[in-house]
């Protein structure tokens, strides 16, 4: 009988719903938050740069997080193409993460040493130049560019206070670290550091 109120009362059928959904959604969320492999850093992991941050925000900005994803997923077919599998440890520091799911482009969380700085500048400027078949756009303004310095300090000394280990001195020089550098330094430093917490396992 009561089954039958909750099933002719769609309000009643709709809350009930989204109270069952709530619990089971907590019960898995909430462990998370207590579990050393989802918010502890990978051994050996060090904080970004002041100009790889800055590269991060670039890498944001041009809209590269909306056509390649950073999560490697623990399937034989990812692994041999990409390397390791992403693990939650690599981006306990990154805010926001950005491990997505779109992939219009390959997932570049391995990337970090995989090519040369000069391929990632050719590639970046023209991505055709060295790889023909490319839908990617072209970023040729990256290389005259100057990094925006004024804001570099703030951004350490905020991600200090969400437990980036940043110390003073690292905050105190940030903005004299991408002095003078273009934003094409700053992207490819940026790309040169993904993955490599974890050694890439083919």
């Amino acid at each position: 009988m009561k089954h039958e109120v909750i099933e002719k009362n769609v309000g009643l059928l709709a809350l009930l719903m989204v109270f069952a959904v709530s619990i089971g959604g907590l019960t898995q969320i909430v462990p998370l938050f207590f579990q050393d492999v989802t918010n502890k850093p990978v051994e050996g992991m060090k904080p970004y740069t002041a100009l790889q941050l800055e590269g991060r925000d670039i890498y944001i900005r041009e809209g590269c997080v909306g056509c390649h994803s950073q999560m490697i997923r623990p399937f034989r077919a990812e692994t041999e193409r990409y390397g390791h599998y992403s693990v939650a440890g690599e981006s306990v520091w990154d805010h926001p993460f950005l491990w997505g799911s779109k992939r219009t482009g390959p997932d570049l969380a391995r990337v970090g040493g995989r090519y040369s700085d000069d391929w990632h500048r050719a590639h970046l400027y023209n991505p055709r130049n060295v790889v023909p078949e490319s839908k990617m756009p072209a970023y040729p303004w990256l290389v005259a560019q100057p990094v925006d310095n004024s804001h570099t300090d703030t951004k350490l000394r905020v991600l200090r206070t969400l437990g980036v280990p940043y110390t003073d001195e690292d905050i105190a020089s940030a903005r004299d670290a991408v002095k003078g550098k273009t934003e094409m330094d700053a992207l490819v430093a940026y790309l040169q550091v993904l993955g490599t917490s974890i050694k890439n396992k083919r």
